[in-house]
């Protein structure tokens, strides 16, 4: 059983990664740990992700902007590792100024290094996942992974120069036609002209332009100053382009090695990586999914739980906590302790079931298609009736969730050092010192 410590430290800097396919809960973990750091730098993926908030009862969903953004005192960074779409970025703005938070460029950085999702970009991903039918991955058709290929292949265009009008034309005039051939002749689709881009971004352009900075310098300054650094990652290990069930995977690093790189800062500065975990487990899209509950468990898990994703709405896939999956995630991230969210969910539940590992495998699963034929290996355990959302120390808990709790703390061999036990901010039980109020 987890024993609560809740003593003074000193300000750290500290990693936020997901440990199953993304939607664990990570924009409500970044929220409260915000508080105590300078600093929240974003520092891979785009708008493919959205992070959900409940503040005062007020929902509010982040797809670009870091999480940190509610806390008045802290300063936000949209690293160098992030695809940026201007036009969702300033749509966000937007929106939290109608919510009465109107953020200006003194507490919001956007890396100058940082690649721009283009419309071209959005185009090509549609066509690509319509052209594979039955073997759609399931993308977001947001333009991400396009985007980065572009970076890679060093045909990108980066903030610096999208704000800039001269620069920004010289590298359509150079990049469209190449861009415009594989759309028309690939997937006849109706090429772009330079004038017709330029057009459609240039209002995002004008006003992105006074938040694009040295990111790098500011967070050095950060984490040199000791003002506390939180790294804030999307989606999840399992969906990293690497480490996860490939080619079911996003198009950039999501792991918790991503985070020096895409914001620029060496690893010896950093001092905690805390995975985020839920109490069971979801998925959205196509790929494997060895928990999966396809019956009325499933489902009731969707209900309570509000499982939908955040950018495209889409229900998400539910099913129960895999331990295995976990334990390989704290290896590839280096985990010094989890928070493990949406316990209140599984309040109700007469039975629980953990994975503890997959018949005949004795190593983790490197593909999709051998993820796709493991076969779950159960522990069952007593649920509980009560409501827990109230609780805010682990003595309040139940005996049976206290039991499902230590044995999953027991299992993936990690610290747990928040439970979250509802939606909003202050609904969480401190466990460790690094999540007291």
């Amino acid at each position: 059983m987890p024993t609560q410590e809740i003593v003074d430290v000193k300000k750290e800097n500290i990693v936020v990664v997901g440990t199953q396919w993304g939607d664990e809960g990570k924009g409500k973990i970044v929220d409260v740990l915000a508080k105590d750091v300078g600093t929240v730098v974003r520092f891979q993926g785009g708008n493919n992700a959205g992070h959900t908030l409940v503040v005062d009862g007020e929902k509010i969903v982040l797809h670009l902007v870091p999480s940190g953004i509610l806390n008045n005192n802290t300063k936000c960074v949209v690293g160098n590792g992030v695809v940026v779409d201007p036009v969702v970025f300033m749509g966000e703005l937007d929106a939290l100024k109608v919510g009465g938070r109107s953020v200006q460029p003194r507490s919001l950085v956007v890396s100058s290094s940082a690649h721009v999702v283009l419309p071209y970009h959005q185009m090509l991903d549609k066509c690509r996942e319509l052209s594979r039918g039955g073997d759609a991955i399931g993308t977001t058709g947001k333009g991400i992974g396009p985007a980065y290929e572009d970076k890679v292949a060093r045909r990108g265009v980066r903030m610096l120069e999208f704000v800039n009008p001269e620069m920004f034309r010289a590298k359509l005039e150079l990049l469209l036609p190449e861009k415009n051939r594989m759309l028309s002749e690939w997937f006849g689709a109706e090429p772009f002209t330079v004038d017709g881009i330029i057009e459609s971004t240039r209002d995002a352009a004008e006003r992105i332009a006074p938040f694009v900075n040295d990111s790098i310098g500011l967070v050095h300054r950060a984490v040199t100053e000791c003002t506390g650094v939180l790294f804030e990652g999307a989606q999840g290990t399992f969906l990293d382009i690497d480490h996860g069930t490939y080619p079911f995977v996003t198009s950039s690093n999501t792991v918790a090695g991503s985070a020096c790189a895409g914001s620029g800062v060496g690893p010896r500065y950093i001092n905690q990586v805390v995975g985020i975990t839920k109490a069971y487990t979801t998925r959205v899209g196509a790929g494997p999914f060895p928990t999966e509950l396809t019956g009325e468990i499933g489902e009731t898990m969707r209900a309570v739980g509000q499982e939908f994703g955040a950018t495209t709405g889409r229900p998400r896939r539910c099913g129960w906590f895999d331990a295995e999956l976990v334990r390989y995630a704290s290896i590839v991230n280096g985990l010094t302790q989890v928070a493990l969210t949406k316990l209140d969910v599984l309040s109700g539940l007469p039975t629980l079931k953990i994975c503890t590992g997959y018949k005949g495998l004795t190593s983790f699963p490197g593909s999709a298609a051998e993820m796709e034929g493991a076969v779950p290996i159960y522990e069952e355990m007593a649920g509980w009736s009560e409501d827990i959302s109230g609780c805010r120390t682990i003595e309040e808990l139940p005996e049976t969730c206290l039991a499902y709790v230590s044995r999953i703390q027991e299992l993936i061999g990690i610290k747990i050092g928040v439970l979250s036990v509802g939606p909003g901010r202050k609904e969480n039980i401190a466990v460790s010192s690094l999540f007291k109020e």
